[in-house]
Order: C-alpha cells, then sequence, then structure tokens
C-alpha cells in the first residue's frame, strides 16, 4: 500500500437526524499504522462517524475512502468485504450472554471465514492469552466477569481476525483509574503486534494520551481541531482548552446556553 494514501479518509461527511445535524462536513485523514482519537462531548456525533465508517449509519452525503477505495461506491458485496477488515471495540463490550467467552471471542470467526469449531476456540485461547487471560477463561459466561475482564475479551474479539483497522468506542467506561490504565496498554500492545491503523472515541484525556499518535476534536458536528495527541492539554484551541481540563467557562459553555 502507498505510504502516500491515508489508510481512512473521510472527506465532506454528513449526517442529520430530522432537524438535528449531527456530522457537517467532517474531513479525517487516518494514516497507516497510526492511531487518532476522536474526542468530544456528548451528542457532538463521534459515534455516528464510526458506525457511519462501519456501515451502520448510512450519511447523506460525503465520501469515505478505505485504502484509496470508495467505500459508498462499492456494492453491497464489496463494501462487506471491506468492513470485514475492521475490528470494534464496543463502549460496554456487547458480549453475547448467552454464549460462553471463546464463542464471543470467535463469533467473527465463526460468523465470516468459516473455521471449524476447534481451530475457532484454539484461536480464541491464543488472543486471550494476548489480553492476560488463561485459556480457561473461555468456557466461562460473560456473566461470571469482572467488568475489567469483560472488556478484554471485547478486545480479544476485536482483534481475533487480526484485522487491518481496530475501533475503539469508549474503551475504558466504566473501569477504574487502573484497569483503564491496563486496558489502553493492551490496546497500544495488540495495535502494534497487528501493524494496524487505529480510531477510537473517548472522553478519557488519560486514555486518549496513552492510545493516540493523532487526536481530532468534534464541536456541533464539525471537527475544530487536530494536532499530535500528545498536545491534547496544551493545543491552545480555546474549545478543545476548556473540554480538555473540563472548565466550566469557555465557548462550549456559551454555546450550549444559546
Amino acid at each position: 500500500m502507498n505510504a502516500s494514501i491515508p489508510k481512512i479518509r473521510v472527506r465532506g461527511l454528513s449526517k442529520a437526524f430530522g432537524d438535528k445535524v449531527v456530522l457537517d462536513g467532517i474531513d479525517l485523514d487516518v494514516q497507516p499504522g497510526t492511531s487518532m482519537v476522536v474526542i468530544g462531548g456528548s451528542g457532538s456525533g463521534k459515534s455516528v462517524l464510526l458506525k457511519c465508517i462501519l456501515g451502520l449509519i448510512e450519511p447523506d452525503s460525503g465520501r469515505i475512502e478505505i485504502d484509496g477505495r470508495d467505500l459508498l461506491g462499492l456494492p453491497t458485496r464489496a463494501q462487506a468485504e471491506l468492513r470485514a477488515s475492521i475490528g470494534m471495540l464496543f463502549q460496554n463490550g456487547a458480549l453475547f450472554d448467552s454464549l460462553p467467552v471463546w464463542e464471543n471471542v470467535a463469533f467473527g470467526l465463526l460468523a465470516r471465514h468459516r473455521v471449524t469449531r476447534a481451530k475457532a476456540r484454539d484461536r480464541a485461547a491464543e488472543v486471550l492469552s494476548q489480553v492476560g487471560l488463561a485459556a480457561s477463561v473461555g468456557d466461562l459466561s460473560p456473566a461470571e466477569l469482572s467488568g475489567g475482564m469483560q472488556k478484554r475479551v471485547a478486545l480479544a474479539r476485536a482483534i481475533a481476525a487480526q484485522p487491518d483497522i481496530l475501533f475503539f468506542d469508549e474503551p475504558t467506561t466504566g473501569l477504574d483509574p487502573i484497569m483503564g490504565a491496563v486496558i489502553d496498554g493492551l490496546i497500544v500492545d495488540c495495535v502494534k503486534r497487528l501493524g494496524s491503523t487505529a480510531v477510537a472515541i473517548t472522553h478519557d484525556m488519560a486514555s486518549a494520551q496513552r492510545i493516540g499518535d493523532r487526536a481530532a476534536m468534534l464541536l456541533k458536528g464539525k471537527l475544530v481541531w487536530q494536532g499530535a495527541a500528545a498536545q491534547l492539554m496544551a493545543s491552545g484551541n480555546p474549545a478543545v482548552d476548556q473540554f480538555t481540563h473540563g472548565r466550566r467557562e469557555g465557548p462550549i459553555q456559551m454555546e450550549l446556553r444559546r
């Protein structure tokens, strides 16, 4: 793949629900092998952006490219094949209560790649070990796991098929600060091991700086800042500074008072 071509390229992406404009002309590039973190308040459009790329929501207009291929212009089957190269860690894990842990981890392999159950179980044990869980955990049900263990299982499922792209939706939500740091470390290790391109959305500024190479902020459906994740706490942008430092006063609050 030509390194000059972004792994993910979004241009003019817009989406509204009724009168509510959620995405308003988003332009975003994510380079191969890098991690992009998207921050923003609740309702700023972060999850909708991910869901548009994943095909869970159809945008009203705009262009989404993966490896230079126009995703929205491809036939349905080709879109599905391209999106099959994406692994997803959902905000609350989204594990299937009716399946044991190993089948949760191997779900995509069994559904898409048609491997045998024996091979899928071996792969589940392998990726569980990569996120610090014993193979015996595979026989448990999700209800028997702590919140941190459930998040690890969800991460194992996301990486099981060795995807080119990984999405993380609020990966540290519901975790204490120490477990959040552990999960972030596992995410970074997994991304590096796979050589994947990653996009994460988060409210957690410590997490954003641990995970991200680059960062962007969504506000009222627009990207108002992009830069190095290491500069999040000192961006020089008033809206970003207010958000990252949790200040009550600033441009975001003034807009909310309208």
